[in-house]
């Protein structure tokens, strides 16, 4: 890092949160503070929402996620367009209609308190332990960076977002976001550019597809129904529609920032944009994360990629196997490269068979690789036992910090550092605005003046920034950080939407069988999750979803008749 780094990356930082400090100066009520002044238009609406959702995860994991796998992520995200439109017809209206602060508060007129305290508190712990993670992935990069001791960064990161969000409450996020999206979008532009200007002088773009085509990497979809398979065309349909559902219809986060619109129209437009710009953002993310991957097909990556492990073994016991290990994988990358080169040029002369026997070399040598990296890990491991080995969310980093051009690097980093600081300021407003209206307000300090309620507002978002930063700090790696994520909102969000569709859909069921019908629910989904942890069933997280609304609107209808009263 530079001076012209760390200008470009505190300079945007410091801007963007003055502008919002500075444009939220005169909030003196608790409505201003929870909803804004509900005067945003749609496009503010639609980037504030895909800011919400885009957090540093998404830019630090999800091209090592694509380095690692392909594009096959990419089918997550499939049936986020089909679940705007739904919400739009249906839901929104309902929302505008009872002018409410948070989703839950619907669910007492429909149901009783207890129904919405609890689905409020399903809410509250699920995002609690996400912003701990949205905090964390960020934190895991400076501390690299500066050499900081890991908690030190995460406070030094937190401490930053809780500030304007305690000052500027919901308007703060929004209208920083806007500026946060503009910044993001720009950088990774940027970065897919450089990627391709880095790559060796003869080897066009067209050459980078042909290489990512052939060594499987474009693979986007896949038909096959497979409950086991992670990522396919039916779990990102069915497991992702009802996800998105739940999401963007009720979690907190992404429901305060379309009732902040200037009307329903507006909030639609909104939500349509997300549905429409969030795909092709989230192929540019993993598309980068490809092009990284042709890079360091003839640019020889590290066997490690985070570079604090590999650090640990330095002067150890260790030290000599990992010499030797590199000198190992210093002879298989040139025979890799040297294959990639003798593919691509089959491929330019359309000669089929040597293209296929190219692919099966070129599948045996990743698997010595991945030999030689799990050794390492080995070594580390028996170093460090402590330490965390899975290393795909250090990919894109490496490449930001080692081959791009001094300025950029900054650029780069405030990307990541815009990401973190628009969605934890999302997540820590949606649960201080949901301790306060669907707990506080309703149920443990009543008719309290405004001013009271404001400064309640802005305690409790010191409050849950404060928990945010302890679960950061207990964080560990996950398989994949943006995994981790979608990983805890599986967990809760199919008993939450399931909630929410006996609601809509199911007139005649009564609180009394929605509530423990989601109860029962919750300790399905959280069985099924344990039961696959420990490989008793093969059961990927995306089906969680489905699996916990459907169960909450059977077992709401099973119990209707015999613990419900007539409605």
């Amino acid at each position: 890092m530079t001076f012209i780094d760390w200008t470009i990356m505190l300079g945007t930082l410091v801007t963007i949160v003055a502008y919002g400090v500075w444009k939220t100066r005169n909030i003196s009520s608790v409505q201003s503070y929870l909803l804004g002044d509900k005067d945003l238009p749609w496009w503010t609406i639609g980037l504030s929402v895909m800011a919400t959702q885009a957090s540093a995860i998404t830019f630090l994991s999800t091209p090592g996620q694509a380095y690692e796998s392909g594009m096959d992520f990419a089918q997550f995200y499939i049936g986020l367009p089909v679940a705007m439109v739904i919400l739009c017809i249906f839901v929104l209206p309902i929302y505008y209609r009872l002018n409410i602060y948070t989703a839950y508060e619907y669910l007492e007129g429909r149901f009783d308190l207890r129904t919405r305290t609890l689905t409020a508190i399903l809410f509250l712990i699920q995002r609690g332990l996400a912003a701990g993670i949205t905090i964390y992935a960020p934190a895991i990069i400076l501390s690299s960076i500066l050499n900081w001791p890991l908690n030190t960064t995460i406070f030094f990161i937190g401490l930053i977002v809780i500030f304007y969000t305690v000052f500027g409450g919901t308007k703060a996020v929004s209208v920083t976001q806007k500026q946060q999206m503009i910044v993001i979008l720009s950088g990774m532009f940027i970065a897919a550019a450089v990627v391709i200007y880095k790559l060796p002088a003869d080897i066009g773009f067209n050459d980078a597809l042909s290489i990512a085509g052939k060594t499987g990497k474009l693979n986007v979809i896949s038909f096959k129904f497979d409950p086991s398979s992670r990522y396919n065309f039916w779990s990102g349909m069915l497991g992702g529609v009802f996800l998105f559902l739940s999401y963007f219809g009720t979690d907190q986060s992404q429901v305060q920032r379309y009732l902040s619109g200037k009307s329903l129209r507006e909030s639609r437009l909104g939500l349509l944009f997300n549905g429409i710009f969030k795909v092709p953002m989230q192929f540019l993310v993993l598309f980068v994360g490809i092009l990284v991957f042709v890079f360091f097909q003839f640019q020889q990556p590290p066997i490690h990629f985070n570079e604090a492990n590999l650090e640990r073994l330095e002067g150890s016991t260790y030290q000599d196997s990992l010499v030797q290990l590199q000198s190992q994988y210093n002879v298989l990358f040139e025979e890799r490269k040297t294959e990639i080169q003798g593919m691509l040029e089959s491929i330019r002369q359309q000669q089929e068979t040597a293209i296929d026997a190219s692919k099966t070399q070129l599948a045996v040598l990743r698997v010595q690789e991945n030999e030689l990296r799990a050794q390492v890990d080995s070594l580390i491991l028996h170093q460090s036992p402590e330490a965390q080995v899975e290393d795909r969310d250090y990919v894109f980093i490496t490449f930001v910090m080692n081959y791009l051009p001094h300025g950029l690097i900054g650029l780069l980093l405030a990307v990541i550092f815009s990401a973190a600081m628009s969605s934890t300021s999302s997540e820590l407003n949606a649960l201080a605005t949901t301790t306060v209206v669907d707990i506080y307000r309703r149920s443990l300090v009543k008719d309290r003046s405004d001013h009271h309620y404001l400064n309640a507002s802005k305690g409790f978002t010191l409050l849950w920034g404060g928990l945010a930063l302890l679960f950061a700090t207990t964080a560990s790696l996950f398989e994949n950080l943006i995994q981790a994520v979608n990983i805890i909102g599986s967990l809760f969000y199919g008993p939450i939407l399931g909630i929410f569709a006996v609601a809509f859909l199911m007139k005649k069921i009564g609180g009394r069988a929605v509530f423990l019908g989601s109860v029962l629910a919750e300790a399905v989904v959280i069985t099924l999750f344990i039961m696959d942890k420990k490989e008793i069933i093969d059961l990927e997280y995306l089906w969680l979803n489905p699996i916990g609304c459907l169960a909450v609107m059977l077992f709401a209808w099973l119990l209707q008749p015999l613990i419900g009263k007539k409605t």
